[in-house]
């Protein structure tokens, strides 16, 4: 079976805080050394730019989000690991996906909107202070994910709208080019996907409402007492839902640890204990990340060495993608495509090809279109876009050889459902394209 491949990246536009490790960086770590799991891990500096017009900001946080990932136990060697903006295939895909991508899906991007809102609500034109690059955020992150053809793409409940805008934007570029990208499913940890902050709100950089991860222990330990809570007095029952104490320490502990300490609630645990546990349940955890992250960020030069060594990497696979996707739309060597045509041109133009779609009720499915783009074969529907990917490469492979039509059922790749076959096709045609289709290959 081959591997699964995962990708994330944290904006490079402040000091990681315990909702970026608890979020994104311990469980992308602990995926990467999952047997049958390929990673990519990210610094999104190009993100960055978007809010932060400090250099010497974007530069420091860089530095810190690339240590902080090192010091919680990345494996350079294992995984891909690299800077967004060292890659410039990405930037090129951006305006690749930019020519396919729908403006009225970008307008209902949630920041944009919110940002649209903020105006409208202060009496001023709806896009004051709205840049190019606010409007255009999810087409930069679809680049980042379809670049490297991830499948699986760890983010929290408020960023999920982004990868159904990324796979919508590989859906069209395949339905117009053939099928070049993988759509991506967001992984999503419930108990953390969003953690909260210390007035209760979603911990962000925005809110100026982090616990900073590597916080020295005096720091971490008045901004754990700082956390919101109500006033009810030592002796009375607290309620853990929708409490920011309890879901903290929720995220940093295991299921018997946190059924101990909703007991403790329970019982009307004072309010300075129950933080006092949590600090010590931090403290256990991030120390001795926390002296592997000092030692780090005193040899900046050794973490640039790790991540141009990543880039190198990255594009290795970015590279070669990249000139697959300038030949599909056309941006070729005039010597190897003649202006007028040729036999080979449109031999090539002629090749059948499978395109991926969502139906309505939210099920994927394919189909196998002639070079005249006459539909031979139509998928019945699978659970989740990598179901439907693998059968379609698996037709690829052994459908011409094996591929059997069932009357009154539909056509069989062994004992599995493929579909049937379109109206007025018969099975020859299917297993003829398909073999044109693995000499090509």
């Amino acid at each position: 079976m081959p591997a699964t491949r995962v990708l994330t990246g944290i904006t490079t536009s402040g000091t990681p805080h315990l909702g970026n490790y608890a979020g994104a960086i311990r469980p992308a770590i602990a995926a990467s050394r999952r047997p049958g799991v390929q990673s990519f891990y990210f610094l999104a500096d190009y993100h960055a730019l978007i809010k932060c017009q400090e250099p010497a900001r974007v530069q420091r946080s860089t530095l810190e989000i690339a240590a902080s990932w090192l010091a919680c136990g990345l494996d350079p060697d294992r995984v891909w690991f690299y800077r967004q903006s060292d890659i410039p295939e990405i930037t090129e895909l951006t305006w690749l996906l930019s020519c396919v991508a729908g403006k009225g899906i970008l307008n209902r991007a949630h920041a944009y909107k919110a940002a649209v809102d903020r105006n409208v609500e202060a009496g001023e034109d709806p896009d004051a202070g709205v840049t190019a690059g606010l409007f255009m955020y999810p087409v930069l992150m679809a680049a980042d994910i379809l670049m490297f053809k991830a499948e699986s793409v760890p983010v929290g409940r408020d960023q999920v709208q982004h990868i159904e805008m990324a796979r919508d934007f590989a859906a069209r570029f395949n339905h117009l080019y053939g099928e070049h990208f993988v759509l991506p499913e967001a992984a999503i940890e419930e108990n953390v996907a969003t953690l909260p902050g210390l007035d209760g709100r979603k911990m962000s950089k925005s809110y100026d409402n982090t616990i900073p991860l590597f916080a020295p222990p005096a720091e971490l330990k008045k901004l754990v007492f700082s956390v919101l809570t109500d006033s009810r007095a030592p002796g009375e029952r607290k309620d853990t839902e929708g409490s920011a104490l309890f879901q903290l320490y929720q995220a940093f502990a295991t299921p018997e640890e946190t059924a101990e300490f909703a007991g403790a609630f329970a019982a009307g645990i004072a309010w300075g204990e129950a933080k006092q546990a949590l600090y010590e349940r931090l403290e256990a955890e991030l120390a001795p990340l926390r002296e592997k992250y000092e030692a780090l960020m005193a040899r900046p030069g050794e973490i640039e060495d790790i991540l141009r060594a990543g880039a190198a990497k990255a594009r290795a696979l970015a590279t070669p993608f990249l000139a697959e996707l300038r030949a599909a739309v056309g941006l070729r060597d005039l010597r190897s495509t003649p202006a007028g045509g040729g036999k080979a041109a449109k031999a090539r133009a002629a090749l059948p090809q499978f395109k991926q779609y969502r139906e309505k009720d939210g099920r994927f499915h394919f189909k196998l279109v002639d070079g005249e783009g006459r539909e031979l074969l139509l998928s019945a529907g699978h659970e989740s876009p990598r179901e439907a990917g693998r059968l379609v490469a698996r037709l690829k492979q052994e459908g011409a050889a094996l591929l059997r039509h069932v009357e009154g059922v539909g056509l069989h790749l062994g004992e599995q459902l493929v579909g049937d076959l379109a109206e007025g096709v018969a099975l020859e045609q299917v297993t003829d394209a398909l073999a044109r289709l693995m000499e090509e290959a």
